[in-house]
Order: C-alpha cells, then sequence, then structure tokens
C-alpha cells in the first residue's frame, strides 16, 4: 500500500514538473497576416527606439537641458526604451520565425525585467509630477528643493522600490509548478496568465502580487492626481488668457498619457481579472506596454521649444560636418 501511495506521489510530482516550456498565443490564430503584423510592430518598435533614445541622448549632450524636468524625462526616455525591448524583439522574431515557445525561466526573466521597469516607471512619473508641482506652484522655492541631490535620490528610489516590489514576486513565482497546460494566452509572459497554467496552491503569490500592484500603483497614481489638482488650480489663477491656454494645453497631454499608462495598469494589475475580460486585459497590456512609450517622446519632449531648439542645432551641426567631409574629399 505504501509502494502504491508513492507511486501516486511520483506521477503527481512528474506531471508537476513536466511543464518547463510555454507557448505565447499572441493576438490569436493569425498566421496569415503574420508579415503584415512584423511590419507593423517592428515600425512602432523603431519609432520608439528612436524617439526614446533621442531624446536621452539630447538631453545627455547638451549643456542647457541639464535641468531636472529633462533629467527626469532622459530616465522615462531610457526606462521605456528597456521595458519595450524585453518584450518587442522577441515578438518580432516569433511573426518571422513562427516559433512562439518560450522557456519556463525565459518566460519568469522576462516577467521579472518588464514589471520591475514598469513599477520603477509608475514611480518615476510620480516623481516628475512633484517635480512640476514644485516647477509651477513654488517656483521660489523650487531650485532648492529640486536641486541635483533630490533628483538623483527620486530616481534611485524610484527603482529601488520597483526592483524590490517585483523581486519579492518574482521569487514567489518561481516556487510554483506548472501542470495546467502550457500556453499563455497573451503577447508577453505577464504575471496573471502564468499564475493561471499552476497547480500549485496560488494564493500566496496573488495576494502578493494584489499587494504589491496596489504599493506600486495606487499611491503614485494618487501623488500623480494631486500634483496635477494643484497644477490646475495654479494655473487657473494665471491672468493671461493665452498663458492660461498654453499651461493647459502641455498638462492635458501629459494628463492624457498618465491616465491611460495608469488606468491600464489598474486595470490588468488591480482590478480582479475573470475570462469574460481576458481579450480586454491583452487590449490595455498593449496600450501601457507599447502605446504609452511610442506617444510619450512627443507628448513630453519633442513639442517641447528648448527640445525642438537643440535637435535643430545638432541636425545643423551635423549637416555643416557632412558638407566640410564631403569638401575635403573632393579637394582630395
Amino acid at each position: 500500500m505504501s509502494e502504491s501511495m508513492q507511486h501516486v506521489k511520483n506521477s503527481e510530482w512528474q506531471n508537476r514538473t513536466a511543464v518547463t516550456t510555454f507557448i505565447l498565443l499572441g493576438f490569436g490564430n493569425v498566421e496569415d497576416l503574420n508579415i503584415l503584423l512584423f511590419l507593423l510592430f517592428l515600425a512602432i518598435y523603431i519609432v520608439i527606439l528612436s524617439g526614446n533614445l533621442l531624446i536621452f541622448v539630447l538631453v545627455m549632450v547638451e549643456q542647457h537641458l541639464h535641468t531636472p524636468m529633462y533629467f527626469f524625462l532622459a530616465n522615462l526616455a531610457f526606462l521605456e526604451f528597456c521595458y519595450t525591448s524585453t518584450i518587442l524583439p522577441r515578438m518580432l522574431a516569433s511573426f518571422v520565425t513562427r516559433d512562439k515557445t518560450i522557456s519556463l525561466l525565459g518566460c519568469i526573466l522576462q516577467m521579472h525585467f518588464f514589471t520591475t521597469l514598469a513599477a520603477t516607471e509608475c514611480y518615476l512619473l510620480a516623481a516628475m509630477s512633484y517635480d512640476r508641482y514644485l516647477a509651477i506652484c513654488k517656483p521660489l522655492h523650487y531650485a532648492t528643493l529640486m536641486n541635483e541631490r533630490m533628483c538623483i535620490l527620486l530616481v534611485s528610489v524610484s527603482c529601488i522600490i520597483g526592483l524590490l516590489l517585483i523581486t519579492i514576486l518574482t521569487c514567489l513565482l518561481s516556487q510554483l509548478n506548472f501542470c495546467n497546460g502550457y500556453i499563455i494566452d497573451h503577447f508577453f509572459c505577464d504575471f496573471t496568465p502564468i499564475v493561471r497554467l499552476s497547480c500549485s496552491d496560488t494564493q500566496v503569490v496573488e495576494t502578493a502580487a494584489f499587494i504589491t500592484s496596489s504599493i506600486g500603483i495606487l499611491p503614485t497614481f494618487l501623488i500623480t492626481v494631486a500634483s496635477y489638482v494643484f497644477i490646475i488650480t495654479t494655473i487657473l489663477k494665471i491672468p493671461s488668457i493665452t498663458g492660461r491656454q498654453k499651461a493647459f494645453s502641455t498638462c492635458s497631454s501629459h494628463l492624457t498619457v498618465v491616465s491611460i499608462f495608469y488606468g491600464s495598469l489598474i486595470f490588468v494589475y488591480v482590478l480582479p481579472t475573470t475570462e469574460k475580460f481576458k481579450d480586454l486585459n491583452k487590449v490595455f497590456s498593449f496600450l501601457y506596454a507599447v502605446l504609452t512609450p511610442m506617444a510619450n517622446p512627443f507628448i513630453y519632449s519633442l513639442r517641447n521649444k528648448e527640445v525642438r531648439s537643440s535637435l535643430r542645432k545638432i541636425v545643423c551641426q551635423f549637416w555643416r560636418f557632412s558638407v566640410t567631409q564631403k569638401k575635403l574629399c573632393i579637394c582630395d
């Protein structure tokens, strides 16, 4: 009898450890559209890379952009360049090779790096909104309060908290066994689709996920909203209609992107997930994972006169250098 029980236990253990590879369904059975989707997402990825890297490089090389606002924007651009690079290259490769498999370790690592960077962005956006609050509502104290040390501290704390929150979640997730299937109905390895495939007791890890999501999203969202409420209140006191319109134009675009980002995160990670909203979950994941990184360089930076001026300056310098080099080649 004991040998029979031991055999059953061994069989259960083998079944629980059998799944070491997953299949990412992506956008479903769209084999005929692979080339079209590849071109579409390649274009999106190029826009994200070029836009965010351009902002990062501009802030690094242009001395007059070495201010707290642009320091935060450069860090935001670098973050978005990194976290889209954790999912889009693999997605592009799957469109070309038609290979949708990913190892268990690779899946957990993708989730870890992506969610760590996304959590860091939540805190960074809160820091950026606090910076704008100080600049607009407390202009006389701005230089004192938002000095270089404070900027570095806010970015460092954002990274540390994001890393700690997600590392705890990743450690708990790595302890689970997977035997309820190997198909992930998503375009990248996200927490909820992975947990659904586990045959272990997921109550602890799901509770931890809710707590970490709440800590990562809700406080930073409230700080961002509160900062913009104070900013808008201050803007309303501006006597000039033109000044109010200009300020509202900037704030409304910022608020739109922030609302899409936080709204998508809250829907995906904080609200309860059901089978009914599974496809909608994928849409909201696309919004915060792909759409906002593509829009942010244009919303936050490329509409800014200082950034456009710096960009024109660098383009003109590059043009002059190219012309000079051609003349030298002709003379030689």
